[in-house]
């Protein structure tokens, strides 16, 4: 047999973006693993990501869940690219998912929920703006869009799905709408520049 490059494509993506093989023993299922939080004080997990909270999961990701998995950087911001001195300039964020659970780590912020609609899975951590007050956000994945619901915020939606490039959009009321591009898988370290 003659080995092709396009035969090894999806042997690539596998290991460049965290595709784990089912190891011998017990699978490890996204309720195996505790609910991570954000580190207490005043930025959170700082500059660099903190190890990987689902590394170990072996559950595939639920029906009609966005392939999210990996470091994202944005690239463009309300169709600019975003500014030297502005926030948005050296954010990235990393999305490691497993099951219908999902992680997302951004600006110093743990965002650790079970993407299934209910307020018992939700999102229940602090606020990014002052790493103290609580937040609630409900997560759904719904037609291949991940979806957060502040409770605090009824009709407030914060949306992540891939464009057909594979770029990943994320919109917020506040920021507006972004486009990322996957730049690590979701086991990378990767530490945010000044």
């Amino acid at each position: 047999m003659i080995l092709r490059p396009y035969m090894l494509a999806g042997a690539f993506i596998a290991l460049a973006f965290g595709a784990m093989a089912e190891p011998a023993g017990k699978p490890v299922l996204a309720s195996d693993i505790p609910v991570a939080h954000t580190p207490p004080g005043p930025n959170g997990w700082g500059r660099t990501f903190p190890a990987p909270v689902l590394a170990t999961c072996t559950e595939p990701l639920v029906s009609g869940a966005p392939d999210l998995r990996g470091i994202w950087r944005i690239i463009d911001h309300n169709g600019k690219p975003p500014q030297k001195g502005e926030h948005l300039y050296n954010y990235a964020e990393r999305i490691e998912q497993c099951g219908d659970r999902i992680v997302d780590m951004g600006s110093g912020q743990i965002a650790d929920a079970r993407a299934d609609g209910t307020e018992k899975n939700a999102v229940r951590d602090v606020s990014v703006r002052d790493f103290k007050t609580p937040i609630l956000a409900i997560a759904s994945y719904e037609n291949g869009v991940f979806i957060l619901r502040p409770k605090s915020q009824p009709g407030v939606e914060v949306r992540r799905w891939l464009d057909p490039e594979g770029l990943m959009i994320w919109t917020r009321p506040d920021y507006g709408r972004m486009r990322l591009e996957r730049i690590g898988g979701p086991n990378d370290s990767y530490t945010r520049p000044e």
